[in-house]
């Protein structure tokens, strides 16, 4: 693809942004909601656009509904940094986005007409000839704001402020939408590639969750724990398989192993998770959509998810940020064991529930 008459050409290294456990305090910063999708810099030269993600490879072909609204909205020449994401029923479905990483063109297509992307924008890094990227943040958010005055759905600009307390109030009223919190950002900065030059507020929380399982370290079996596997049981009993926990150095690795030798013995019989086992190669649980301990990779479709049963008789407190459906949405924080708590009581009940806001109400129709 040409894109010839943009002053620069893709790939181009997105800039990121480091954690902070609070919103800053003082003048200078423009506030954002983070967006929970896919980060993505679109390039479009006239009729040609490209869809560039976060490790640099084109995002295009998983994405064909965006194209045409691509380039009705978007200035005849540019490069705009934001978000691919899908909103369903009032709120960000990142789960419908996973689905899409699929190499079959026509699957592809099928979920796109029943579950089409936005893309919303938040940063204008060129404009016809000028490279924006050397500009301070706050001229290239007036520039974009102008730029998209006229967008439609599903291209959005996204919301900013100068105010903390508007932002702070984002943080709390957003996350029932499945936003992940709120990014600042220096009004005075210029864009860097690739520099963790912004900051992210997250929501994170702890949680009780029964241990059901593991990974071996990438190094192979017999070696050290990767992650363990994570369940909570809902009103029916039943012990759902919620996500991974697996910050961990290399010495606790050893010692978690050793820890949980016990419950490797007698651990399949009887084993809540038992049945997935029958599901060969875990292809019928992948086209389903559900999140099964050993479900193939999106993401790397050679890494080997298999994972070794434990009694499920282990109870530990992990950090986490929100749920997305009913799993957490990224990977949660060892905290610590929890020897005094039961099994039984790790359940959804527990969880901080915050109401949903109208997605609507954040970026137009969807």
């Amino acid at each position: 693809m040409p894109l010839d008459r943009l002053p620069f050409a893709p790939p181009l290294e997105p800039m990121l942004a480091k954690a902070s456990a609070a919103l800053p305090d003082g003048e200078g910063w423009l506030y954002e909601p983070k967006w929970d999708g896919f980060r993505a810099i679109v390039f479009r030269d006239g009729d040609e656009v490209l869809i560039q993600s976060r490790d640099l490879k084109p995002l295009d072909r998983y994405f064909p509904e965006l194209a045409a609204p691509l380039r009705a909205s978007l200035p005849e020449r540019c490069v705009v940094d934001g978000e691919v994401v899908i909103a369903a029923d009032g709120a960000l479905q990142f789960e419908a986005l996973l689905l899409r990483i699929h190499p079959a063109a026509s699957r592809v297509k099928m979920l796109a007409e029943g579950s089409p992307a936005s893309f919303v924008a938040w940063d204008l890094l060129a404009l016809d000839g000028d490279d924006l990227r050397g500009v301070p943040q706050g001229e290239r958010r007036a520039r974009l704001e102008a730029a998209f005055a006229a967008v439609a759905p599903p291209v959005h600009l996204t919301p900013a402020t100068h105010d903390r307390a508007l932002a702070a109030d984002w943080f709390d009223r957003f996350e029932g939408a499945g936003l992940d919190g709120v990014v600042a950002k220096r009004l005075d900065a210029p864009y860097q590639p690739g520099k963790r030059a912004m900051l992210k507020i997250k929501h994170q929380r702890t949680a009780d969750c029964v241990v059901a399982g593991f990974r071996w370290h990438k190094n192979g079996p017999g070696t050290h724990v990767g992650s363990l596997l994570l369940g909570l049981f809902d009103d029916d009993g039943k012990l759902n398989h919620v996500g991974i926990t697996s910050s961990f150095t290399w010495d606790r690795r050893a010692s978690i192993l050793e820890e949980l030798a016990p419950l490797r013995v007698n651990a399949v019989e009887g084993h809540p998770w038992r049945e997935w086992a029958e599901w060969a190669g875990w292809g019928d649980a992948e086209a389903s959509g559900q999140r099964l301990p050993g479900a193939t990779s999106r993401w790397n479709r050679g890494k080997d998810l298999s994972w070794e049963p434990l009694r499920a008789e282990r109870v530990v407190e992990v950090a986490y940020d929100h749920l997305q459906g009913s799993r957490f949405r990224h990977a949660t924080t060892f905290v610590r064991w929890r020897l005094d708590k039961r099994p039984s009581d790790c359940r959804y009940d527990q969880l901080e529930e915050t109401a949903a806001f109208e997605i609507a109400r954040i970026f137009g129709s969807t």
